[in-house]
C-alpha cells in the first residue's frame, strides 16, 4: 500500500483528490494539508511514501515544499499536479527533484498510474511539458525571484527587506536586476511576465 499525503490549498480540490485517490486498492492517503508549512508538519506524524501537491498555494508553493522535502525528507518522492503548464514551473520542479508532473485535469486513472509509478522509482512527465521545459531559460536568481513575488503582492520595499532579512537597497537591487533581466517597465511588469512564465 502507498501511503500518500495530499497538498492543496482549496478544500474541495482537496477533498475530491483524497476520494478519487480511495478508489485505488493500492494507495492510501494518510493526511492533507492546505499548504507546504503545515505539509511539513504533518511528515512528522505519518509515514509517507509520496507527497502529492499544488503548486500555488500561500505561505509555501508547491515547488518550494519540494525543495525542502529533498533536504529534510530525500526518501519520500513528491509529484506535482496542476492547472499550469508553465515551462518555467517545470523546470524548477525538477531541479527540486520532483518525480512526477501531473495536469489536473488529466483522467484520474493517469494520476493513480504516475503514483504507482513513481513509487516504483520511475519518473513521470508528459513529453510535451518535458520538451517544453528544457526550451525555457529561467533567468532569476532564487532571491530576485522571492523580492518580485512580494512586491507582485503590492508589499513595500521596506516590508520586503525586512521579510527577507535584507537590507532595502539589496531589495531594490534585486528588483532592478529582475526588471533588467525580463525586459520590464517595472516591477508589477515584471512579476506578471515571470508568473506567465511560471517562474514565480
Amino acid at each position: 500500500m502507498i501511503s500518500v499525503l495530499v497538498v492543496e490549498d482549496q478544500a474541495l480540490v482537496r477533498g475530491a483528490i483524497c476520494a478519487l485517490l480511495e478508489l485505488s486498492e493500492q494507495v492510501k492517503v494518510v493526511g492533507q494539508a492546505s499548504d507546504g508549512i503545515e505539509a511539513l508538519a504533518l511528515l512528522s506524524q505519518y509515514s509517507v511514501d509520496i507527497v502529492l501537491t499544488d503548486i500555488e498555494m500561500p505561505k509555501m508553493t508547491g515547488i518550494e515544499l519540494v525543495e525542502k522535502l529533498a533536504q529534510q525528507a530525500p526518501e519520500i518522492k513528491s509529484i506535482i499536479m496542476t492547472t499550469f503548464s508553465r515551462a518555467g514551473y517545470i523546470r524548477r520542479a525538477l531541479n527540486a527533484g520532483v518525480k512526477g508532473f501531473v495536469l489536473k485535469e488529466a483522467p484520474s486513472e493517469y494520476l493513480i498510474s504516475a503514483i504507482l509509478k513513481v513509487a516504483q522509482g520511475k519518473k513521470v512527465i508528459e513529453p510535451e511539458l518535458a520538451i517544453s521545459a528544457l526550451d525555457d531559460q529561467d533567468p532569476l536568481s532564487d532571491k530576485e525571484r522571492k523580492a518580485l513575488r512580494l512586491a507582485s503582492d503590492g508589499i513595500k520595499t521596506a516590508d520586503i527587506a525586512s521579510q527577507l532579512f535584507l537590507s532595502e537597497g539589496t531589495v531594490r537591487n534585486y528588483l532592478s536586476e529582475a526588471i533588467a533581466k525580463l525586459n520590464a517597465t517595472n516591477r508589477i511588469d515584471a512579476a506578471r511576465i515571470a508568473r506567465d512564465k511560471g517562474w514565480l
